[in-house]
């Protein structure tokens, strides 16, 4: 019942992401941009940041019709639902889930690490 009384706060907006597919790690070696082609996005769109009690969302929305393409919950940072990148501070790989709790790993750029961590996340 608590959770219905919680509002929904905008932390971020940033109006301009890429988003691309990465693999899955194969070894314990950090991310790197540099392993994908970064001149060809997968999705571009906008970044929102969220917040609603102790969880903070990163959603990713199409820039003008606003609808939802993915989303990940971030309930601490930093943590596995954020991860930098080796090779580079615009980029980060962020855990999404689709409606069906799905979750994959997607590579982004924008200084977003920054931002969650400011939101006091």
């Amino acid at each position: 019942m608590a959770t219905e009384l919680e509002y929904e706060s905008v932390l971020c907006v940033k109006p301009d992401v890429s988003v691309y597919r990465i693999p899955p790690r194969a070894s314990n070696r950090g991310y790197r941009a540099s392993d994908w082609k970064l001149d060809q996005p997968d999705w571009t769109g906008r970044l929102r940041i969220t917040s609603r009690g102790k969880t903070a969302y990163i959603k990713l929305e199409d820039k003008v019709s606003g609808e939802l393409f993915a989303q990940a919950p971030v309930e601490q940072y930093p943590g596995i639902a954020v991860e930098t990148v080796t090779d580079s501070s615009r980029y980060f790989v962020i855990r999404i889930q689709d409606g069906t709790g799905k979750r994959t790993g997607i590579l982004s750029g924008t200084k977003l690490g920054k931002q969650v961590g400011k939101a006091g996340i």
